[in-house]
């Protein structure tokens, strides 16, 4: 039996990554170093958006003080509360809904009411792109909806999609920013995407856009999705124009908090508690069971060591939906790594946890999975076939069976996902 300690061990590990994605603290910090920005703005326009949009927006408002015109926040049911000045909305996650475009309006009479002098304070965090809905001219809420679901399930990488939302969005892509001309903006962002590229955070609403014309319909075209949108989607990812041209408005843009940043606290962490770390460099993605095989595979190179070793790694994987069954890609990589080592066991006492660092992995009440070498066995007593589950997609009542979920509830933070690894 794997000991408790490793299990708890690698839950405050998990833990210590989300604290280090502190919404709140990253945006004082920043605030604090530009407060003479914002004393010199003649009034404040403040919009948040995404799943850390209410934590971003409370430690704003210190800073801003009376000189706010208005402010909206729009984010997940979990996250949303009362905020005193502030206009809160909640959208749907990860397909969008209703909400979703009430709060993109929102935001925009919001947006109409910066004039010159004044600083549009933009706070974005990951979930945004689902989380605020404004269709292109001639699309509804619901063509957003199928072309969202096609994505999702296509198995394209994040900044794929969200070149495509992009083109379909009169806000995402340069839209907000283009919206508050003429006054000035600072966007803080709470980065969840590979490189930190503020384009690709909640599809760069407040920065501009870069993209090639045909660069979306060159996607849906390589996922071979085209013939599932609707016709008008089509029709506008078909359609070319010309590049963004934001030269004469004043814009800023910082990164607060990132998954570099969280694997870095995750790794200093374990260090803390006597492992040996060995931080995994860059982004893992790619195809869910991949990213689970790589993890194993070096996971088993360090089995023969005889130290404690805790391997860390953090990025985003996409799943290909082949099933119908109620899961997310950190609770399928957990279930999938079990398996894994089911058929070429690692030595020693090992635990695996993938989760997210938002709370919430897919459509479930789980942050992720917590995975070790008996998890299978008590799936199996308990009457479920961990190989069929998977086939379905159903990985999450399968883990649940096995207490191999994690739950942390919402955190009110996204910086996508980080992995443990934990072995003695």
């Amino acid at each position: 039996m794997v000991p408790p300690s490793l299990r708890a061990d690698a839950e405050e590990i998990f833990r210590r990554a989300i604290e280090a994605a502190d919404p709140a603290g990253a945006v004082h910090a920043a605030l604090a170093d530009r407060q003479a920005r914002i004393d010199a703005a003649k009034g404040i326009v403040l919009i948040a958006f995404g799943k850390a949009a209410i934590q971003m927006a409370e430690a704003a408002l210190p800073f801003v003080g009376d000189k706010l015109k208005a402010a909206v926040a729009v984010t997940t049911q979990e996250a949303a509360r009362v905020i005193a000045g502030v206009d809160v909305y909640v959208g749907g996650h990860p397909t969008p809904n209703a909400g979703s475009e009430e709060g993109a309006a929102a935001i925009e009479a919001a947006a109409d009411k910066a004039e010159a002098g004044d600083l549009a304070l933009i706070l974005v965090s990951g979930g945004g792109s689902a989380l605020v809905t404004a269709p292109a001219d001639g699309l509804t809420l619901s063509d957003k909806i199928a072309v969202n679901d096609a994505l999702l399930g296509c198995g394209a990488p994040i900044d794929a999609v969200n070149t495509v939302r992009r083109k379909l969005s009169r806000l995402k892509g340069g839209g907000l920013l283009k919206r508050t001309a003429p006054a000035a903006v600072l966007s803080l962002i709470l980065s969840d995407v590979p490189g930190d590229d503020p384009s690709a955070i909640a599809s760069g609403p407040s920065v501009p856009n870069a993209d090639a014309p045909e660069a979306a319909l060159g996607i849906v075209q390589r996922y071979g999705i085209e013939d599932k949108l609707p016709d008008v989607a089509r029709a506008r990812l078909r359609e070319t124009g010309a590049t963004q041209d934001v030269s004469g408005q004043d814009f800023e843009t910082v990164i607060v908090g990132s998954n570099a940043i969280s694997c870095d606290a995750a790794a200093t962490a374990a260090e803390e508690m006597g492992y040996l770390v060995d931080r995994v460099d860059g982004w893992l993605d790619g195809d869910v069971s991949d990213a689970a095989r790589r993890l194993h595979d070096l996971t088993k190179r360090h089995s023969s060591g005889g130290k404690p070793i805790a391997i860390i790694a953090g990025g985003e994987t996409t799943v290909i939906l082949k099933g119908r069954g109620t899961g997310g890609r950190n609770q399928e990589m957990g279930l999938r790594f079990a398996c894994l080592d089911e058929d070429v066991p690692i030595t020693g006492d090992w635990v695996f946890l993938s989760g997210g660092t938002d709370g919430r992995d897919g459509p479930t009440d789980a942050a992720g999975a917590i995975v070790d070498a008996a998890t299978l066995a008590r799936m199996r007593d308990a009457g479920i076939d961990p190989e069929a589950r998977l086939a379905d997609n159903d990985s999450h009542p399968a883990l649940e069976a096995a207490d191999a979920l994690v739950r942390t509830g919402a955190t009110g933070t996204n910086v996508a996902d980080v992995q443990v690894v934990l072995l003695r």
